[in-house]
């Protein structure tokens, strides 16, 4: 069985939301992550009706998370078996299944670590500013999706200056730079790790 990798380039500043189902496994709360990217660009006239409980209900899941509307900040993703992926509709909004991610609790804290199973590669253009959380260990988590679930106004115009508005742990620091050569990331062969901000953009494990 092959594992074709299909890109889609472009997505710089694309919009989308997240419908997550959230189950309870041995190992503790795993969500199935449904995304409405590329199908659509999130309405906000269907988005906005979503109602987490019936989807829950209607779907056998404990809880039903909703993620969005987010924005994202690569300028291509590739992903693994694009064309076998499972569709659903929630609230006229059509959406394929794209990960699934081991929560660390059903309310997340910012700044936690998730392990999302995407099998993506995504990829960041060099000339284009990115913005980078680093934590104390060194490490640099790149800044993949900015959302406006807990600010609606926040923009892209807003990310170079966000270090003022984060309430970022003891020895975290955010940062924004230039790459001068393309920046992948490529979690095909093993789980993302996911952390987000106190504003709810995310952010993924450069390794």
């Amino acid at each position: 069985m092959s594992h074709e990798l299909s890109v889609i380039d472009d997505v710089f500043g694309k919009r989308y939301g997240e419908v997550l189902l959230v189950c309870v496994t041995e190992s503790g709360p795993e969500a199935t992550v449904y995304n409405t990217f590329p199908l659509n660009d999130c309405p906000a006239e269907l988005w906005d009706k979503l109602d987490a409980k019936a989807i829950a209900e209607e779907n056998g899941a404990v809880a039903a998370l909703l993620n969005g509307p987010r924005y994202w900040l690569m300028s291509g993703i590739g992903k693994v078996d694009r064309e076998s992926m499972v569709r659903k509709t929630f609230g006229g909004l059509e959406m394929n299944r794209q990960a699934t991610v081991r929560l660390d609790s059903m309310s997340p804290a910012p700044y936690s670590v998730n392990t999302v199973d995407r099998k993506a590669v995504f990829t960041f253009d060099a000339g284009r500013e990115i913005y980078e959380l680093i934590d104390p260990d060194g490490r640099r988590w790149v800044m993949q999706t900015y959302s406006q679930t807990v600010d609606p106004t926040l923009s892209s115009a807003d990310l170079p200056n966000l270090a003022d508005r984060l309430s970022l742990p003891a020895g975290w620091r955010y940062e924004a730079r230039t790459p001068t050569a393309p920046l992948v990331v490529d979690t095909t062969g093993h789980p993302a790790s996911v952390t987000q901000d106190d504003l709810a953009n995310s952010y993924s494990l450069l390794t």
